[in-house]
């Protein structure tokens, strides 16, 4: 019976998972298309929030998620979406977040960065649905953010959170994404 356990523990079965609802959503992605939570559905994810004039932790942050894509690639896991929220959703235009995202790897993924919604909506949807701080200082041009990258199930549901700035745990999440396609 322990080693059964055991094995459970090693990778069958996602640990402390948080399980949160995200609620519908309608926004617009860098090709200036609609994607919304119900695009996403019976799909894998992986969430952030950044945004294109960053000047300390998204460059990193889009780096590490190119990085996780790669990894992912190389254990031959597919059918991962990549959606990045934008925290500055009125300087983030379409072209910009093109711009931005031909610095990456990931732009040849599955990768939705999303805008096309107000400063307002951003902040209470992160807060809301990831628990996670976005706001714009009412001086300067850089948002606070959180720095997580969100794993969601197929149904819409936040399953974990990871450091996404520094120390990324690539192998838990690749692990986590094999376990939600399996089930």
């Amino acid at each position: 019976m322990s080693a059964f356990v055991v094995l459970a523990a090693c990778g069958n079965e996602i640990e402390d998972p948080l399980n949160w609802d995200i609620e519908s959503f309608d926004y617009m992605n860098q090709n200036e298309e609609t994607v919304s939570l119900d695009d996403l559905k019976g799909k894998v994810w992986m969430a952030d929030f950044v945004f294109t004039n960053c000047e300390t932790v998204c460059p990193p942050m889009t780096f590490n998620m190119s990085k996780l894509n790669d990894a992912l690639v190389e254990e031959g896991v597919e059918d991962v979406q990549f959606v990045s929220f934008s925290v500055d959703p009125t300087v983030d235009t379409p072209d910009k977040i093109k711009d931005f995202m031909a610095n990456y790897d990931l732009a040849e993924a599955d990768w939705q960065f999303l805008t096309g919604y107000s400063q307002e909506e951003i902040e209470a949807f992160a807060q809301e649905n990831f628990k996670a701080l976005v706001r714009k200082p009412e001086e300067g041009t850089q948002v606070d953010h959180a720095t997580w990258f969100y794993l969601v199930d197929q149904d819409g549901k936040i399953v974990k959170a990871y450091p996404g700035f520094q120390d990324v745990p690539y192998e838990d999440i690749i692990n986590d994404i094999k376990v939600l396609q399996k089930s």
